[in-house]
């Protein structure tokens, strides 16, 4: 169950990352960030009345309330970033380096005590190189300096945020992202009244900005969910392979033409994720 929720994640997070980048090419990272997660509270908001999960713990030990604070901050600045860098520059410079996000959590996990079998172990790393090289890396082109700084901005972002919001979903998945949204709508909220506009935001943008915030929000949470039925070092690797859902979007869309390192990670990833469901 905790694999194929975090596969799904995946894809919901691909995607959702894939608008996000194209909506920033003509708006600004920050408006895009602040209306989608705003859009993201009200439909938590809207699952949260109807489950009764208000009722979860919030303070203490295992509460949620502190790291999802945390985790809204750092994966606002890891929205940020990515959208920045996604419209900076081409979506295979900056997907692959955001996926080695998990490196954080993983590392976290491994150091406070959790077991990972020896042949999920190698399923975890050959699915962070397929990840890596199906999201494109564009090497031979060059590495423009701006958008790699982006990129390791938002992996810095999302792992620590993936690492809090483990942490907060053992109290509840779905509460750790409500909070982490009210914590990003009340950064963006700061942000639009100091500059007192939305950037340009027009109603027809409205439909892909529900789609980025719904999305974005699900994939989170079953991610946090998924983290308290697995081992979270596995789950967190399995959420990062969201670059290849934002490729293979690009090529159909965009029609950025895919590399043969991509088809090898993509070949990759699927080992990868053999080995971790197998073993």
């Amino acid at each position: 169950m905790a694999i194929l929720l975090a596969l799904f994640s995946s894809l919901l997070w691909g995607s959702s990352d894939f608008e996000g980048g194209r909506l920033a090419k003509r708006l600004p990272a920050i408006a895009v960030t602040g209306i989608s997660q705003a859009i993201g509270l009200i439909f938590g908001l809207i699952i949260v009345i109807a489950t009764g999960q208000w009722r979860a713990t919030a303070f203490g030990h295992h509460g949620y309330f502190f790291p999802a604070v945390i985790a809204g901050i750092t994966g606002y600045l890891g929205l940020v970033f990515l959208y920045a860098g996604l419209a900076s520059g081409r979506m295979g410079v900056v997907s692959p380096i955001s996926s080695l996000c998990a490196i954080i959590p993983v590392t976290v996990a491994l150091i406070t005590g959790e077991h990972v079998p020896y042949l999920k172990g190698i399923g975890i790393a050959i699915a962070l190189v397929g990840a890596f090289c199906a999201s494109g890396p564009e090497i031979s082109q060059g590495l423009p300096l701006r958008p790699v700084l982006l990129a390791v901005g938002a992996a810095v972002g999302f792992g620590t945020a993936l690492t809090f919001m483990a942490k907060g979903s053992v109290s509840s998945a779905l509460m750790t992202m409500v909070m982490m949204r009210v914590t990003t709508l009340i950064m963006s909220g700061a942000i639009a009244l100091k500059y007192r506009n939305l950037g340009g935001v027009q109603k027809s943008d409205l439909p892909k900005l529900i789609y980025v915030g719904i999305a974005d929000f699900s994939a989170n949470v079953l991610l946090g969910i998924a983290s308290t039925h697995g081992l979270v070092s596995v789950v967190m690797v399995l959420g990062s392979l969201f670059p290849i859902m934002t490729a293979v979007l690009a090529f159909k869309i965009l029609h950025e033409r895919l590399h043969r390192v991509q088809y090898a990670g993509i070949f990759l990833a699927v080992v990868g994720v053999a080995l971790i469901s197998g073993s």
